[in-house]
């Protein structure tokens, strides 16, 4: 029995783990598909308590995960809190999301996060996904990674920013951004997804029960 007991804790715990990459592994949101986990509280910048549902807008509602260290997230953040500041200004709602460990990036604590939001200006919330239970329903893989849905909840983009994270004057298609407008229009949004392109999300572990 003492033999087996560690070997069986071993078991739990790789099933455990298995689960969790099975869930990533299932693929990102399907187009079409409502926003997952929608009634799941985190915590913003702000101090307060937000949930997807909270950020929606009427015309539609930005999902971006996203975070502080990822080299990927710091070329196109200042794209991001424009883009998201005007989509709010356009009726749709926006709600950035740190998936991220801490533990493994400190860069991605809650203090630092209230700090990048005040310096890149954003005017929508900045919450931290405290057990990445969100990023894993969503199917989200990549910081920066976005998912739009409109009026009526249902994903209609899914994708990167744009085409040029390293240089923004060198831009030439603003996939995201082209996608915002087109759902503020009520018009349908082509191409539907692009490739999610930036650092690997850094999920926490399953807490076991």
């Amino acid at each position: 029995m003492r033999r087996t007991l560690p070997l069986l804790l071993v078991l739990a715990a790789s099933a455990t783990l298995a689960t969790a990459a099975r869930a990533q592994d299932s693929g990102p949101l399907a187009i079409g598909a409502a926003a997952p986990k929608s009634e799941i509280t985190m915590k913003s910048v702000d101090g307060s308590d937000i949930t997807i549902a909270g950020a929606a807008g009427k015309k539609g509602t930005l999902v971006i995960f996203m975070c502080n260290h990822c080299p990927w997230v710091k070329m196109w953040q200042g794209r991001i809190a424009a883009l998201g500041n005007a989509a709010v200004e356009k009726g749709i709602g926006v709600i950035a999301i740190n998936p991220n460990d801490p533990e493994q990036y400190p860069e991605d604590a809650y203090d630092p996060m209230v700090g990048q939001a005040k310096a890149l200006g954003m005017k929508f919330p900045y919450a931290v996904d405290a057990t990445s239970e969100v990023a894993r329903a969503f199917g989200a893989t990549r910081t920066p990674e976005a998912f739009l849905f409109d009026a009526k909840g249902k994903l209609v983009y899914h994708g990167t920013v744009d085409d040029n994270a390293r240089d923004e004057k060198s831009v030439k298609q603003p996939w995201l951004r082209k996608a915002v407008d087109a759902v503020a229009a009520g018009r349908s949004v082509k191409p539907a997804e692009t490739k999610a392109l930036g650092c690997s999300v850094k999920l926490r572990e399953p807490k076991s029960s």
